[in-house]
């Protein structure tokens, strides 16, 4: 399987070449496709972007007029919406779209207005959210103007854009220190989304709320409470509250498994009534590859039904001898009055490139509905 930055390759420059030479016809396509294509083997996906980026705005005219009207008209006539359509010599789609946006968004096209604009008009063929932190950045009480008006656009890929375009620590894009201090110029264009149609948007208001959460977990745990009371205030119709809840469940997500006691109570999560629980390793020494196997029981220590939230933490040894945790999803249960609950799991010990094992006494934990109980030891043998 070729790698993912491959999506920048020699025939997305030649469709580059023809879909502009087609409506520019002094186009130097031969200098175009040189100040790529030599370069191109040695970057990563973002600079290889980069690239096309620098080559267009060197050799496209610099009226912002005309730029305008050859990026638009390069653009395949069939939207981001069909996933099958690749960028060819009918137009650019999907990733390929993704030099345009930076070009429009770093380089300008004269005025804040009609780059907004053209973002719009391209994000329905890949996405803007990453170019328009440029004029976020520039100039972020104009945008969020903006913005406020597209919150009710007709085009699910807009409004989107509002969500996924202002999101403070969005993934493989410039942060926005403004919003990361104070999320609260982007929490009513949020709000304005949360019960929007679209999977795709709400899913990026669940993102974005997390975003906010990682800095402000007091805020978006209330938040979460306010939103899902008012879904019961309102009496919203079975679905859409469903849709609601999943919405807040997913934006609380890091907070959940953090036990965060304000964001698991949103649910109807509170503190954990139990007369026992009982942790044991099954396997005291585990081998590299191998898998850590352990069981948890638990007792009821009230006499009516609680809802549980079973998490589990292993306390990973680091290089300097210490160990630190890492949560892992677990169990989800209702369990009854009185009731005893018995659950296994095997976690599987193996190579994987974000983290470094070290041999030695490593460490297990529990957490249920956000409170930590005593941890159990076991060696990891290399």
């Amino acid at each position: 399987m070729e790698p993912f930055k491959s999506v920048f390759n020699p025939a997305l420059v030649d469709a580059y070449r023809v879909c502009i030479t087609r409506c520019f016809s002094s186009f130097d396509g031969l200098g175009f496709e040189q100040a790529i294509l030599p370069n191109l083997d040695a970057l990563e996906l973002k600079d290889r972007s980069n690239l096309l980026a620098q080559a267009l705005h060197a050799y496209l005219p610099q009226s912002p007029d005309a730029r305008e009207r050859i990026l638009l008209a390069i653009l395949h006539p069939t939207g981001w919406g069909d996933s099958a359509i690749e960028s060819s010599h009918d137009g650019i789609s999907g990733w390929g779209v993704m030099p345009i946006t930076t070009l429009v968004g770093q380089y300008g096209l004269g005025g804040l207005s009609r780059e907004l604009e053209a973002l719009k008009a391209m994000t329905g063929h890949f996405t803007s959210e990453f170019a328009i932190r440029f004029l976020i950045l520039k100039d972020p009480a104009k945008v969020l103007a903006t913005l406020k008006r597209w919150v009710s656009d007709s085009d699910p890929h807009v409004r989107r854009l509002v969500s996924e375009g202002t999101r403070p620590r969005l993934p493989w894009a410039m942060q926005l220190p403004v919003f990361i201090e104070n999320p609260d110029a982007v929490l009513p264009l949020l709000r304005a989304l949360r019960d929007d149609e679209s999977e795709y948007v709400r899913r990026s208001v669940a993102n974005h709320l997390n975003d906010i959460a990682k800095d402000h977990p007091d805020r978006i745990a209330q938040l979460a409470c306010d939103w899902m009371q008012a879904s019961e205030q309102q009496s919203v119709n079975a679905e859409k509250a469903k849709r609601r809840e999943r919405l807040v469940k997913h934006a609380c997500r890091t907070l959940i498994k953090q036990g965060h006691p304000l964001a698991l109570s949103a649910f109807g999560i509170q503190a954990p009534q139990l007369a026992a629980v009982s942790l044991s390793v099954t396997t005291p020494k585990v081998n590299m590859g191998e898998a850590l196997v352990f069981e948890l029981t638990i007792q009821s220590g009230a006499d009516v039904p609680q809802k549980l939230i079973i998490d589990y933490l292993v306390y990973f040894k680091k290089a300097n001898g210490k160990v630190a945790p890492k949560v892992f999803k677990w169990s989800q249960q209702t369990l009854a009055a009185g009731a005893t609950l018995t659950l296994r799991r095997k976690h599987g010990i193996r190579p994987i490139t974000t983290r470094n094992y070290y041999a030695g006494e490593q460490q297990l934990a529990v957490r249920i509905n956000g409170r930590d109980y005593p941890a159990e030891r076991f060696a990891l043998v290399m």
